[in-house]
């Protein structure tokens, strides 16, 4: 049986800090991080050129800081090296798999992960190296969602995969509204003007400025991040 081809050549993956968690209510499960390394190194065997945007949520959130008192900036600071922490965290599983890997950060942590320079990202990619971007864009008030926008753009991906716990794009949260519909696909003003919980309002406009489509999907069936790469039905796709 011949392997299934990438529909996309170029992929910007994003990861919320919460894949990793596992079955813990905080920190990382290695065996999580174990389980995403496997399916990510199936679509790189592919052939496939991947560049993944981690969150950092499992560990501390800038929103949560912020609700709670803390200084926006501080917050935002603290969840950006929470990122850097998942990054090793997710880069160590994958070389555990075989399979090369270089993080990097948009903050200077010059002995852990290397700075975010363009030209050399894109060289990782040419040579096949999983390239894990990590403190989002590097400054507060931008969520990891425009950071993955910003990323994906600056690649030259061909697409987004917003990777989930839920298998697309709904009228609204289905774990808490049953009759909520899913959408098969859907068109950027329509989220923005329906005010839908698929990307932020930045992020979103970014895509949709540039014509770059958004996958979103559910991370925890197996096999989807190789059936949204291959250009197979998953999941909501945002255009």
């Amino acid at each position: 049986m011949n392997a299934p081809k990438p529909a996309y050549e170029r992929v910007l993956l994003k990861l919320s800090g919460e894949s990793l968690l596992g079955k813990r209510d905080y920190g990382i499960d290695i065996d999580a991080a174990a389980a995403v390394a496997e399916e990510i190194r199936e679509v790189h065997a592919l052939g496939a050129q991947i560049g993944i945007m981690i969150g950092g949520g499992n560990i501390f959130r800038g929103v949560r800081g912020t609700a709670a008192g803390m200084d926006r900036a501080s917050a935002d600071q603290m969840g950006m090296l929470a990122t850097i922490i998942n990054g090793i965290a997710l880069q160590d599983a994958m070389e555990k798999k075989g399979i090369p890997t270089r993080l990097v950060s948009a903050l200077e942590v010059r002995s852990v992960a290397e700075p975010f320079i363009r030209r050399r990202v894109l060289r990782h990619l040419e040579k096949g190296r999983i390239v894990i971007f990590s403190a989002g864009i590097g400054s507060p008030y931008f969520t990891t969602d425009t950071a993955a926008a910003l990323r994906a753009l600056e690649m030259k991906a061909q697409v987004i995969l917003k990777a989930t716990k839920v298998d697309g794009v709904y009228t609204a949260d289905p774990e808490i509204d049953k009759k909520a519909r899913k959408f098969e696909t859907i068109r950027y003003m329509s989220v923005l003007q329906k005010g839908l919980k698929v990307m932020d309002a930045t992020a979103i406009s970014l895509c949709k400025d540039n014509d770059l489509p958004i996958i979103v999907f559910n991370l925890f069936k197996r096999g989807n991040i190789q059936r949204a790469v291959c250009g197979q039905k998953v999941g909501t796709k945002v255009y």
